[in-house]
């Protein structure tokens, strides 16, 4: 399960920061750091309502990673230097949590920055696939991957280059779908944010 939320998660960093933004003058701009807030949509056909979570994160080139939860659970996830770290707020302080899946998000690591230095292109784990104007879909090449997540939906923020939503399908009646607002882009970011809970 952490797997699969921490995928969409990072995929839609790495579609977010696509490394080709248009600024006014519709010259290239190269990105050093992106921050957003964001609402995540846990779908499932056995839920009346979805699970509704919010955050904020912050990237800095060309690997560098705070995501944020702050409801309904506090959580922070670290990336820094090749190191992913988690930690859950219980009892008015951060716990750092230690397990199986975080080594996993190595891999997912390798993927993304595989799509930092420019467009969104097949990788060893994906095809991507524009679909229609302002989509893109990612689908799995592996069978076995294929039946935890059957496609990744992408759509696009106008010609920004940026994303405003990442939808992750796990099954007919299954996703998880991530909107993003408030992007600010390029700002300094200093070294602790992504060391520090």
């Amino acid at each position: 399960m952490l797997v699969r939320i921490l995928t969409v998660l990072f995929f839609g960093l790495s579609c977010l920061v696509s490394a080709q933004a248009q600024d006014v003058g519709g010259d290239s701009v190269q990105i050093r750091s992106v921050q957003a807030d964001f609402v995540q949509e846990k779908h499932l056909a056995i839920l009346a309502h979805p699970i509704v979570s919010t955050g904020h994160f912050t990237f800095k080139a060309p690997a560098s990673l705070r995501w944020e939860y702050f409801t309904p659970v506090h959580t922070v996830l670290l990336m820094d230097d090749g190191s992913i770290r988690k930690f859950v707020r219980q009892n008015g302080r951060f716990v750092e949590e230690h397990g199986m899946g975080l080594n996993s998000m190595q891999i997912v690591l390798q993927e993304i920055t595989g799509w930092l230095d420019g467009e969104i292109t097949d990788t060893p784990t994906f095809i991507a696939e524009p679909e229609k104007e302002g989509y893109i879909v990612l689908r799995p090449r592996n069978q076995a991957l294929a039946k935890i997540i059957s496609r990744i939906e992408l759509k696009l923020m106008g010609t920004s280059g940026l994303m405003e939503s990442v939808t992750l399908y796990e099954g007919p009646e299954s996703f998880t779908r991530m909107v993003f607002a408030e992007a600010v882009l390029n700002e300094a970011v200093l070294p602790s944010v992504f060391r520090k809970p």
